[in-house]
């Protein structure tokens, strides 16, 4: 089935692709995006031949091609028709920075992650956003707590203690787990606060967590007052 024409009232991210002679997946990358581009789906495609203008990858970082970017959305290899509609449906998405960083985590590109944060801070609230979802998978959960963790004792945490706190009803008692865990790293005694309320959850998991956050965290917060 034919994809419906998009409604052109609605802008199309614009993309870009790198590729090189001899490189076995290029022309695949190449053709997906083109049709996307002919469907409205992309709304311009700029390529270029690293071979020939290899400072584009230099300034990208790129060590490998095809390499692309669909928006505010960077793929690196071979992906499918269905893939490149998908990261070029959600550029335009609210959610679809959230599913972004979360595709990062789970393939191991967890350094983009956190480029990409400390580039633009407010991305944090988009890792809590993969917190608060109790289907989001392990593998991406520890991806979000170790660069949360890396952050650790700088004041930019301070802003997810309100989204946090709210979690920490969550029904789930994984997610409140991770978000006690997630608030005693932000170093703040609005933090605290939240987490001392958190003493009496009646999961023993969440108990533990709560309890080690209250330790970090008295004297964290002792210390810079």
């Amino acid at each position: 089935m034919e994809p419906e024409p998009k409604d052109f009232a609605t802008a199309a991210p614009n993309a870009l692709l790198l590729l090189a002679p001899g490189c076995p997946h290029c022309a695949g990358m190449l053709e997906g995006l083109g049709t996307l581009v002919k469907e409205g789906t992309v709304g311009r495609l700029e390529v270029v031949n690293v071979a020939s203008e290899p400072e584009a990858a230099q300034a990208l970082s790129v060590r490998s091609v095809p390499w692309a970017r669909i928006g505010p959305f960077d793929l690196v290899g071979l992906h499918s028709m269905d893939e490149l509609r998908h990261w070029a449906e959600m550029a335009g998405r609210e959610e679809g920075m959230t599913l972004y960083l979360g595709e990062l985590l789970a393939t191991a590109r967890r350094h983009e992650v956190t480029r990409r944060v400390r580039a633009e801070s407010a991305l944090l609230h988009r890792l809590v956003d993969l917190l608060g979802d109790s289907e989001t998978a392990l593998s991406i959960r520890i991806g979000v707590m170790a660069t949360l963790e890396e952050f650790q004792g700088e004041r930019v945490l301070e802003m997810l203690v309100p989204s946090l706190s709210e979690l920490t009803s969550h029904a789930s008692e994984r997610v409140r787990a991770d978000v006690c865990h997630a608030l005693a790293l932000t170093g703040s005694q609005a933090a605290l606060d939240v987490l001392r309320r958190c003493l009496n959850d009646p999961d023993a998991e969440v108990r533990e967590t709560v309890a080690e956050g209250i330790e970090l965290l008295t004297g964290t917060v002792s210390s810079t007052s």
